[in-house]
């Protein structure tokens, strides 16, 4: 495929802004030296990460999917790195996929690699995706910044979360490195942590640091760790009682509200923009794919 044909979309959710690449054969190849110029905000396009759209049975990683779902997210980190999943990222993908015309209102399942996740794309343009379950392993964290230490919760979202509840948000710093964590072993491949304050009875605020990222303004998954810590820590479990449990999580970017349900499974609902589309142009893609 000539450079030149390269097109490229520009959205977010909740602000957690992402490069789009529509890719439906998987006929382009973006080593993560590419994705972190294309992210960069001064010499790229700018992006807390990149949204690869593919057709599942045509990426290897995705294949077995195929039959449930059609498209795949190949998710990358601002760095490069790869991803497990991304809630808002899913969102964005999704509200792509139907602005091409892929997809129409309704019901859409989407490929990750943290499994198939179904989503509803509502009449209002709200975007509802069915995260999973959180797992919570036992081990036990801490999270320590300027002076301060604090006992994390451990949630996996399909991807590593640390979750600690502060009494002032500035307390997380700036948070544009890895705040420290113990053990480093409980998160052999990094974690995304999440710095919590209450606002009100199942309202919470939260900033986080993005495993490969750094601050965003904001963060599906996170958001969705954080709801489940928060219930925990408030003595709810919709496992136990069969009643769902609903926190809104105000972030940096805007609110998402999240629903943990009685059989386990997640629910995020938040917004998908779209806010801009062009072509790469071919000479600077050409330095940047080497």
């Amino acid at each position: 495929m000539s450079t030149s044909q390269i097109a490229f979309l520009k959205g977010h959710g909740t602000e957690n802004d992402f490069v789009i690449v529509p890719d439906p054969d998987n006929a382009i190849d973006l080593p993560a030296s590419a994705v972190a110029r294309l992210c960069d905000r001064r010499a790229g396009i700018g992006g807390d990460g990149l949204l690869h759209v593919v057709r599942s049975a045509a990426h290897p990683e995705a294949q077995a999917m195929a039959d449930a779902a059609e498209w795949f997210m190949d998710y990358r980190n601002a760095d490069g790195s790869i991803a497990e999943m991304c809630g808002n990222g899913v969102r964005v993908f999704a509200g792509y996929l139907q602005r091409a015309g892929h997809v129409e209102e309704g019901d859409l399942a989407v490929a990750t690699r943290g499994g198939v996740k179904k989503v509803h794309l509502a009449k209002d343009g709200s975007i509802t995706v069915s995260m999973g379950r959180a797992l919570l392993p036992g081990d036990g964290v801490t999270v320590s910044l300027g002076g301060r230490s604090w006992a994390a919760r451990n949630v996996n979202m399909g991807n590593p979360h640390a979750v600690a509840f502060v009494d002032d948000l500035a307390h997380a710093g700036d948070l544009l490195s890895v705040p420290p964590y113990s053990p480093a072993a409980v998160y052999p491949d990094g974690v995304n942590i999440e710095f919590v304050v209450d606002r009100g009875p199942r309202h919470v605020a939260m900033r986080v640091h993005e495993r490969g990222s750094g601050e965003t303004r904001s963060c599906g998954t996170g958001a969705c760790a954080v709801a489940v810590a928060a219930a925990r820590r408030d003595g709810a479990d919709p496992a136990r009682t069969g009643t769902p449990v609903t926190y809104t999580v105000d972030l940096p970017g805007g609110t998402l509200v999240i629903t943990e349900r009685p059989d386990g499974e997640i629910e995020m609902t938040g917004p998908a923009v779209i806010v801009a589309e062009g072509l790469l142009d071919a000479a600077w893609l050409d330095t940047v794919l080497g």
